[in-house]
């Protein structure tokens, strides 16, 4: 049996644990390979700004360093920010995946044009900042927001009426007046809406989480991982240090 680690860059309860384990509903996979989900010990609030994707690069790093030590055989990154993939990389022999470098790429195998749709205009400076760093600007065609403010535990329970219609909105603006031939969700915890977008739009719509799941199973299966020549590992590792820094975090949260 194959398993993967998805780790969720928030320090959740077992209830928001479980509203991002809720993805693994809208995606089919075979008998032999199951998912953990695991959040950070101290992070960011809500990965809106440089500061906070320097605390989710660490926090989601030190969360993954004993992912293969543990028995792990993938590691999933549970946010479009794919805070802490690169260095993941570094240290992992077994795969990792970010969503958003998967879903960029995704996209381009069922349309040359994509969007992104997000729920909050505080996200948008992200997907710029990945898109400049994996060279998809020109793929890229529009950034749109419905912006309501997001809550990373509950995901979007009890906002369906009013949420669902404007993200649907969103994307035809995408499509019609961008020229969006592929839409993409820009979260994670907009998951619960991929079943509703994918029905009323007339474009693919990808639903991060589930594609890396998917990944996952698909590097285990072709027994492929990441190019250490793109990921060298480091000459003097320091994982004691990290983890002393984030227990010292998760304390300092708790008091």
């Amino acid at each position: 049996m194959a398993k993967v680690l998805v780790i969720v860059p928030f320090a959740l309860d077992a209830a928001g644990i479980e509203n991002r384990r809720m993805q693994l509903d809208s995606v089919t996979l075979g008998p032999d390979i199951e998912f953990d989900f695991r959040g950070v010990k101290a992070g960011p609030a809500i990965l809106d700004c440089y500061h906070d994707y320097l605390l989710g690069d660490i926090a989601l790093f030190e969360a993954a360093m004993s992912a293969q030590d543990d028995g792990y055989d993938a590691v999933c990154i549970d946010t479009m920010s794919d805070s802490g993939m690169n260095a993941m990389r570094s240290v992992l022999d077994i795969p990792v995946i970010g969503p958003g470098r998967a879903c960029y790429l995704m996209a381009l195998m069922m349309g040359n044009k994509f969007s992104i749709v997000t729920q909050w205009d505080g996200w948008i400076p992200l997907y710029k900042k990945t898109a400049q760093e994996y060279g998809m600007n020109d793929r890229l065609v529009s950034v749109r927001s419905i912006n309501v403010m997001p809550d990373v535990a509950n995901l979007l329970g009890g906002k369906e009426e009013v949420v669902f219609p404007k993200l649907v909105d969103c994307a035809t603006q995408c499509i019609e007046e961008d020229g969006a031939e592929v839409i993409l969700l820009g979260s994670t915890t907009m998951h619960q809406a991929h079943g509703h977008m994918a029905e009323n739009l007339p474009v693919p719509v990808i639903n991060p989480g589930p594609l890396t799941y998917k990944m996952a199973e698909m590097f285990l299966g072709l027994g492929l991982t990441h190019s250490r020549k793109a990921y060298p590992k480091p000459s003097v590792p320091k994982p004691s240090m990290l983890s002393d820094m984030m227990d010292a975090a998760a304390k300092s949260a708790d008091a």
